[in-house]
């Protein structure tokens, strides 16, 4: 049996309850423990709920979603649901607004004294760490990449001469496979983009249309030839081949400008 740490007395205001097994944790399945219907329409604990959002938070998310169906929670809701107490309110808060902040803005912590560095050259991958500089009494540099002391030469925008040092995510645009899009005359490329708008790397789920909104900057576009949306429509439509062909696999990402 699942004991959890918090749990409902059906006092709890504006709370769906049931009490079937938890959608989100197998092991929360005492049948006399009530628990809530999610705006998704999956059932959790609050337990379960907060020990859940805390994992997406420690992992950088700026959005709290459902593990079965990717449906997005408010913070409200999960404020509600979780039984967030003040100190993990407040926990929440911050770092949902922090891991926001580090999306709209590079913004990385530094390795040598972990203060927060904005990268001002997104060409080079070199960044000079004032604070560390100062208490070292030395040019301090690091890696943006792969976050450890700056070795080589620069400015270089593709990796420093540290071991390993390499973009995961650059790796995973030139080496993923290939998808076919059936609705949309069967058209193959790349399965992993980067948003054209933000960067973000999306997947198509090859279903419907060749169209895709972004969850990050909400910009939609062409999953094959990467115009947005208004400009691909130019000259095509949503279930055929785009004029331009498919786009060639990316090999570097575009910098989210917030006014675009």
């Amino acid at each position: 049996m699942y004991n959890a740490e918090k749990q409902y007395d059906g006092s709890e205001k504006d709370i769906v309850f049931v009490r079937n097994c938890s959608d989100i944790d197998p092991c929360d399945d005492d049948p006399d423990v009530l628990r809530a219907e999610l705006s998704c329409g999956h059932i959790t604990g609050p337990q379960t709920l907060t020990d859940y959002c805390r994992v997406q938070l420690t992992d950088g998310k700026a959005e709290l979603r459902c593990p079965m169906c990717s449906g997005q929670w408010s913070y409200t809701e999960v404020r509600k649901l979780a039984k967030l107490t003040t100190e993990e309110q407040q926990y929440f808060e911050e770092t949902l607004a922090n891991n926001a902040t580090r999306k709209i803005v590079d913004i990385k912590n530094c390795p040598g004294c972990d203060w927060l560095i904005e990268r001002s050259d997104l060409s080079n991958l070199s960044v000079q760490c004032t604070i560390c500089s100062t208490k070292y009494k030395r040019t301090f540099e690091f890696c943006w990449q792969c976050l450890r002391e700056w070795k080589g030469h620069q400015p270089r925008s593709d990796r420093c001469d540290n071991e390993g040092c390499s973009n995961k995510e650059l790796d995973l645009l030139r080496d993923c496979a290939n998808i076919i899009l059936p609705d949309a005359g069967n058209i193959e490329c790349p399965a992993v983009r980067a948003c054209p708008t933000c960067g973000m790397l999306i997947n198509h789920n090859t279903e419907q249309c060749k169209n895709i909104v972004c969850s990050r900057c909400t910009k939609e576009f062409c999953f094959v030839c990467l115009k947005l949306t208004p400009d691909c429509l130019e000259s095509s439509d949503y279930y055929i081949h785009c004029s331009d062909g498919v786009a060639p696999r990316q090999t570097s990402f575009p910098f989210w400008k917030i006014n675009q």
